[in-house]
């Protein structure tokens, strides 16, 4: 590109990005974030939005747009911002309309570390979620006791993201009896394998088998979405936040979970009861699909056994086992 005017190397830089998949809410932010301080730009610049080009984005520009911008904003809000023209501006220099990065001069908010928020209590929250909901605790026009359980025990037992659990497909879960993993889509496209035992493996495949006999079906493709509402379509963000909800509103354990959480709880809860039970540092990166542990991955294969015994110490798996059964285990309620 010869000198352009920002808004079309925006406008390339927001395709480059749905590219890579990025979801298109993640594009709608950088889109939202980079108009925005560009409209502070051009005003200090003193030229209108549409005349911007991205050659005068001086350190100096971007500095006092950025203090502007920060004025009447969280730092939280600063930050991603920041990431916003971070991204867009290294971009602009890989293609070759900016000799250098200016946001090497624009200072950034120190972010507070986020302490984990798993469910709060001595720990027991989450045995009592699932013993409720494999009650039928949870009251709903269309109930699906089945589904309901094998959501939550997922969540608990292997730390997914609500994307990634909305992810998965019939095709996600593979390996012998004992030895089965889950294969997880995670952020940036990044795929991790994941382990899980037996008791889920009996939840999944009861779920599968009520989803069977609740729709007609003879059987479900590898491509098959995996988690459905009740009307077999592909379970949705929100739907999957409402589930949860009242999954823990009538187990009674609403009052257990932080403010700021809801499916993520769970991935907290995971993660948090593991370290106690001594799980290091590395195992639960892994486990949890953290970008820092990328060039990590290469030591999968000969940390598997590591991986699954740190994720086997998991205490929901003790209520899971006791709800799955050795032989089919403790009934389901039947459907209303």
């Amino acid at each position: 590109m010869d000198g352009c005017g920002l808004r079309e190397v925006a406008g390339e830089f927001l395709l480059s990005l749905r590219a890579k998949k990025l979801s298109p809410s993640t594009v709608a932010g950088y889109d939202s974030d980079l108009r925005i301080v560009a409209e502070l730009v051009a005003r200090r610049a003193e030229v209108p939005v549409e005349d911007l080009r991205v050659e005068v984005l001086t350190a100096r520009l971007v500095r006092g747009a950025f203090a502007d911008f920060a004025g009447s904003r969280s730092a939280a809000s600063v930050n991603r911002a920041w990431s916003a023209w971070n991204r867009f501006l290294t971009f602009c220099v890989a293609e070759g309309v900016l000799e250098g990065n200016p946001m090497a001069a624009v200072p950034r908010p120190k972010q507070p570390a986020k302490a984990p928020k798993p469910l709060l209590g001595d720990g027991s929250a989450s045995v009592t979620l699932l013993e409720r909901v494999a009650a039928g605790a949870r009251k709903a026009r269309d109930p699906w006791v089945e589904r309901d359980l094998v959501v939550l025990a997922l969540a608990l037992v292997t730390g997914m993201r609500s994307a990634e659990l909305l992810g998965l497909t019939m095709g996600s879960f593979g390996g012998p009896s004992g030895e089965r993993r889950v294969q997880v889509v995670g952020k940036g496209g990044r795929t991790r394998s994941l382990p899980i035992e037996e008791p889920v493996e009996v939840l999944a495949d009861r779920y599968v088998r009520s989803r069977l006999e609740r729709f007609g079906l003879g059987g479900l493709p590898p491509s098959a979405v995996f988690l459905v509402d009740t009307r077999n379509e592909p379970l949705r963000r929100g739907g999957l936040q409402y589930l949860v909800r009242q999954c823990y509103r009538y187990a009674g354990v609403h009052d257990r979970v932080q403010r700021g959480t809801l499916v993520h709880a769970l991935r907290h809860e995971f993660a948090t009861r593991l370290a106690e039970r001594g799980a290091s540092a590395h195992e639960l990166m892994e486990l949890l699909g953290h970008s820092s542990i990328v060039t990590g991955q290469a030591y999968v294969a000969s940390t598997a056994r590591e991986v699954r015994r740190a994720a086997g110490v998991n205490p929901a798996y003790g209520v899971i086992g006791r709800l799955a059964g050795s032989s089919g285990g403790v009934d389901l309620p039947d459907e209303a």
